[in-house]
């Protein structure tokens, strides 16, 4: 058992020290002045990539439900890309690439982001 564990671990990909796994499996990596980013990893859909963002902002950065998040990197995302997420309104792509009614354009709350994340759990139970 140790040594399958060991194996597995041995072959992830390696993370910065100041990375953060979400509840997801996907890594947040802290990128300065309010912004992180989450790389691509796998087969991962956009509201994974919400999914890891909120978590990071509600469980690390201990954000308040309300706080918005906003997506730094304009969609669509390519193929083996990441996304680039901010805290900051003026650092905002046009929009969040989800399509939402209402609400904030590029932006969605800590709450709502975070929310992805129970969403696909959900999704996998079925």
């Amino acid at each position: 058992m140790r040594l399958t564990l060991a194996l597995v671990l041995a072959l992830l990909p390696a993370a910065p020290a100041s990375a953060f796994l979400a509840q997801n499996g996907l890594v947040v990596e802290p990128a300065g002045a309010g912004d992180f980013y989450v790389p691509y990893r796998g087969s991962v859909r956009l509201t994974d990539f919400w999914c890891a963002a909120g978590d990071y902002g509600v469980r690390v950065l201990h954000l308040p439900p309300g706080q918005l998040i906003y997506r730094a990197s304009e969609p669509p995302r390519r193929s083996g890309e990441g996304i680039r997420f901010t805290l900051r309104p003026g650092a905002a792509a046009s929009s969040s690439g989800l399509v939402q009614l209402g609400g904030h354009r590029a932006g969605l709350t800590a709450r709502a982001a975070q929310a992805h994340c129970r969403i696909r759990l959900h999704d996998r139970d079925n």
